[in-house]
Order: structure tokens, then C-alpha cells, then sequence
């Protein structure tokens, strides 16, 4: 099937935005054209001579409170945290002495509206999974205006599976709802259209966006970062950070020859010809940590020289239309990436950033970590490394039987603020009082848990 009216209706008919209908459709006629969205080795050259956000100078003491008073925080929390036995928004996980992801967020916008007296605006881009959940916990907020859906929301949109053999939207009558899948982070833009929030932005005078995950509690709104990305005039900044052996299957920062246009490279665009060259991290040095600065005024000037439709590069996934059915429809999922506008504006820039910027909770090891004295909550509400780590976190490995985060609740919480990895692999539990320092290794090959004493 050729003909994209079905797919339309469908979204009509679930009242999707017109701008989230207009990308997709721009995808779906990519997909018929039989693009690859294949960015070959030959075709681009490593990114180099980035500027380093640690030898630009010290960062400025005092905040520019102007400058605060025109930046939007915007935080993708469209995530569940099923992969580690959650049902809710990923964001309400407890980080620590009962605060969740969401709670560090708010602490954060609160501590920069004190400290500029500016009204600085938090943005959540919640799913159909995580709103109801998301704003439940926030009522609690309600004091600081930080409740309304209203005034925090931004819903992501929603695009159908297509039918792998015909390109007809998909029919699931055992579940509906599986007929539909997120369109990736790059829907951030055409939300942003759809739901009226960037002319509601720019007419209060908003002009800059910090965009971050929600489980990447190193994505702080930095003031120093906001005044560098102003007074570079760029339209668009993206973190970057030094890719290492655990991050040679993940996307990568790089410079198309024909312009030399910065691009962002997935591994899902990567012929399997050139995968040798893709994970060689000593070439392709940086990788996207989905930390970035957007010029709004720029942003709607783009999407009206492009009919409303950033020409974002479409990513095809292959998968069955219930994941859990190996034998149920194959489908074709279409996604975008939020990264890969950056070769879309025009003098768009990227700058390497510390590590520490880049600090996602992926599992229940990073948890475990994150939940130990090896960290610390700062006064202005973000979650930090303790200054005798030197910026380098507690290597933790946990096996598969602490996949859930119910099996980490009662295995007790060692010091590790001098240990440099702990490998656990069977039932342990922690005594009060125990600390680890250096390397250290539990195995127990029983199923009684074995207690460690102090």
C-alpha cells in the first residue's frame, strides 16, 4: 500500500495533532520510496576540534537572571520503568530518602527561580503511559504552580504500527492500544507545534530550551551553559561526551562531507559494512547525550521554511506488533531521533561536556549506586558525585536476579564512597555498617542469601 489515507484517518480519528500527522507522514512516503535512512562510512568524516566545556574558563558566580527568565527546562518523561519490574512513570522511582526523579527536577527549577527571581519553566513530555501517574505526584506541587497540566505538560504524540507485508496501518483487536507506539524523541518538535506550546513560549518571551531525559539526573539546566549557548548565536547545541568501549554500539556525533554539516549517526543507519568503523570509538570520539539547547525563535523560523515538517532522518524498526509474541504481525515501527536536528539548523554547533553530564539510571545496579553515600544531594537540588570521587562513580554489576527493583529494596546499602566496583552475583545481604573500599566480589552460588557482616 502506497496511499497514506489510511494511516491519516486512523490519526484523525484518535485526534493526533495535525503537525505529529504531517512528520509521519513525510516518513511513511520515505518508507515507500524504499529509503534506507543509511549514512555510509564514505559519506562523512569524524567530528573534531569541539569546544571543551572544562577549558572554557571558570564557570560565572552569579547567574544571569535575564537569561534564566527566557529558558524553558524541558525533561522527556514519556518512560515506564518496565524493564525493572515498574509499571508507573520511571520518573516516580525512588532515587533516595524518598525523592524521585520528579521531586529532583522540581527542586532544581525551584532553587533557579530563588536564585534569579525569574518565573524559569518546567516542561514535562509525558506519554498516554506516564501522564495520569506523572501529575497524580505532582498535585503535591500545587503551591509552587507546578501542578497544572496546563502549565507542565506536554503530551507526546502517538503514530500507528504499520503492517510490514501491506504498510496498512496495523489491526490487534486481542489489544488495541498495541496497535500504537511512541514516534521516538524526535516527536519533540512537531509536540511542541501540535500542542501550541512554542508560540505560547516565544509570546512570553522564552527564547531557549534545555532538553534532557527525565532518568538523566547529570542533565541539569547549567547557567553558565545557558550564557555560553546565548552568546555563541547558534540555533541549536548538543552535549557531547566521550564515547568508551561501553558505548561503541550507540549513535555517534559526525560531519557529512558533501556540506560539513554536523549529523548524528544511530546504529540503526549504519550499513552492516561499516559497523567495524562505527564502533571504533578512537575515530568516531563523541557520542549524543541527549542533553540540548534549542533556540525557539530559530526553531519556528526552520519549520516555516520546511512546511511545518523538521526533514528529520527516519529510523526503521522491525518488530511484532505484540513484543511479547514472537509470532503475532510483523510491524514496522518509525521513529526519529531529537539528536538528529542538528543537522537540520544551520550553524549548529556541539560541545564535549564532562561525563558526569551524562548519568542515566538503566538499570537497578545504577540505582544501587546512585542510592549510597557515593552521591549526595547539593543545595540546589541535583544529585551529585561526593568531591572524594573525583567525578568517576562506583563500578556496580549486579547479576539477573536483582533485575527488579523490588530484589535491590532489602539487600541493605554499604558505604561506597571509597570503593572502586562491586560485583555481586547470588543472594547477599548487607549488615549495617559495611563498607567497601577497592575491588570487591560476592558469589553465592546457593539460593539462601548469605548476610554480609559489618
Amino acid at each position: 500500500m502506497n496511499d497514506f489515507s489510511q494511516v491519516e484517518e486512523k490519526m484523525q480519528f484518535a485526534h493526533v495533532a495535525k503537525a505529529a500527522i504531517d512528520a509521519f507522514r513525510r516518513n511513511f512516503h520515505a518508507l515507500v520510496r524504499q529509503e534506507s535512512g543509511m549514512i555510509t562510512e564514505d559519506s562523512i568524516d569524524p567530528a573534531r576540534g569541539l569546544a571543551d566545556w572544562s577549558t572554557l574558563g571558570p564557570v560565572a558566580p552569579e547567574p544571569d537572571a535575564e537569561l534564566l527568565g527566557k529558558v524553558a527546562v524541558i525533561k522527556l518523561n514519556g518512560g515506564l520503568g518496565t524493564s525493572m519490574g515498574l509499571q508507573a512513570a520511571k520518573s516516580l522511582l525512588d532515587v533516595r530518602d524518598g525523592t524521585n526523579f520528579l521531586d529532583i527536577m522540581v527542586r532544581q527549577i525551584l532553587h533557579l527561580r530563588e536564585v534569579s527571581g525569574e518565573n524559569v519553566r518546567l516542561l514535562l513530555m509525558n506519554s498516554f503511559s506516564t501522564s495520569d501517574d506523572t501529575m497524580a505526584h505532582l498535585s503535591r506541587y500545587q503551591d509552587v504552580g507546578l501542578s497544572e497540566r496546563s502549565e507542565v505538560e506536554l503530551m507526546q504524540n502517538q503514530v500507528p504500527k504499520l503492517d510490514a507485508s501491506t504498510l496498512a496501518p496495523v489491526s490487534w483487536t486481542a489489544d488495541p492500544e498495541l496497535e500504537w507506539c511512541p514516534p521516538g524523541h524526535g516527536d519533540l518538535y512537531p509536540a511542541l507545534v501540535g500542542s501550541g506550546w512554542l508560540d505560547r513560549l516565544l509570546a512570553a518571551g522564552v527564547t531557549y530550551a534545555f532538553v534532557s531525559n527525565s532518568d538523566n539526573l547529570g542533565a541539569v539546566m547549567e547557567p553558565a551553559l545557558l550564557k555560553y549557548f546565548a552568546d555563541s548565536g547558534a540555533p541549536f547545541l548538543m552535549e557531547v561526551t566521550r564515547r568508551t568501549a561501553a558505548d561503541r554500539k550507540g549513535g555517534h556525533l559526525a560531519v557529512r562531507k558533501s556540506d560539513g554539516q554536523l549529523l548524528l549517526r544511530e546504529v540503526a543507519q549504519c550499513p552492516d559494512a561499516d559497523i567495524e568503523a562505527f564502533q571504533n570509538i578512537d575515530k568516531h570520539q563523541y557520542f549524543n547525550t541527549n542533553n540540548l539547547w534549542l533556540r525557539l525563535d530559530a526553531l519556528r523560523d526552520l519549520l516555516a521554511k520546511c512546511d511545518g515538517v523538521l526533514p528529520l532522518p527516519m529510523i526503521v524498526n522491525r518488530k511484532t506488533v505484540d513484543p511479547r509474541d514472537k509470532k503475532s504481525t510483523p510491524v514496522i515501527q518509525l521513529e526519529v531521533a531529537m539528536g538528529a536536528a542538528i543537522e537540520c539548523f544551520t550553524g549548529a554547533s556541539a560541545i564535549e561536556v564532562p561525563r558526569s553530564r551524562f548519568a542515566p539510571v538503566k538499570n537497578t545496579a545504577d540505582l544501587f549506586c546512585l542510592r549510597s553515600d557515593a552521591y549526595e544531594v547539593a543545595t540546589d537540588g541535583r544529585v551529585v558525585l561526593r568531591a572524594e570521587r573525583n567525578g568517576i562513580p562506583p563500578l556496580v554489576q549486579l547479576d539477573d536476579s536483582y533485575k527488579l527493583v523490588d530484589a535491590i529494596e532489602n539487600i541493605g546499602m554499604p558505604s561506597l564512597i571509597n570503593c572502586h566496583s562491586l560485583t555481586i552475583n547470588g543472594p547477599v545481604r548487607f549488615a549495617d555498617g559495611v563498607v567497601i573500599r577497592g575491588d570487591a566480589s560476592y558469589t553465592n552460588l546457593s539460593t539462601t542469601p548469605v548476610v554480609i557482616e559489618s
